[in-house]
């Protein structure tokens, strides 16, 4: 059921392919798992999309195409996964990963109050970028590890009931 839903809003991949922007990535994008909704694909699309949605980068789609392509996991899952860190969740989420990063590092947490201006990009995340991107690193990697294995196990227990569901059908249907 929740399949045939996400695969309703998938592109579909003879499309993809024949994009003009895309047409001269068409032989990268040919792997039938980047674009099928399978027990392989889909808890990879969610450890990458959520890998990469946890690192601070303006451009957070490239790299996340480039991992899914290059560890052939669903393609348009990976990049909508990414976009859990969108300008509404990102403050907390990168604030989350500070504190981890000064955690970890065994810093004290700087207090500081966010400018947009080149500036305050300048002086202050000169400052804060060591706890961030190792926060951001660590939290990245479990939420990953977390998606894959929460997916995976759902994956196959739905898999497990609907394989009993459909034996109990047969039973019934030999009474």
């Amino acid at each position: 059921m929740t399949r045939k839903i996400i695969r309703r809003y998938l592109p579909d991949a003879v499309q993809m392919r024949a994009h003009p922007w895309l047409r001269l990535f068409s032989r990268w994008l040919q792997h039938a798992n980047l674009w099928h909704l399978n027990r392989r694909s889909v808890p990879g699309a969610v450890a990458v999309g959520l890998f990469w949605a946890f690192i601070p980068s303006p451009t957070q789609m490239l790299p996340t195409a480039a991992a899914a392509i290059a560890l052939r996991v669903n393609l348009p899952l990976a990049l909508a996964l990414s976009w859990v860190a969108n300008p509404l969740t990102m403050p907390p989420m990168f604030y989350f990963n500070y504190r981890v990063g000064t955690w970890l590092l065994d810093r004290p947490e700087r207090s500081f109050s966010f400018e947009l201006s080149w500036d305050w990009l300048t002086r202050e995340l000169g400052m804060l970028w060591q706890p961030l991107l190792l926060g951001s690193v660590v939290v990245a990697t479990c939420a990953a590890a977390l998606g894959y294995c929460s997916v995976h196990t759902l994956w196959r227990l739905h898999v497990a009931r609907a394989w009993t569901h459909r034996a109990e059908q047969r039973r019934l249907t030999r009474l």
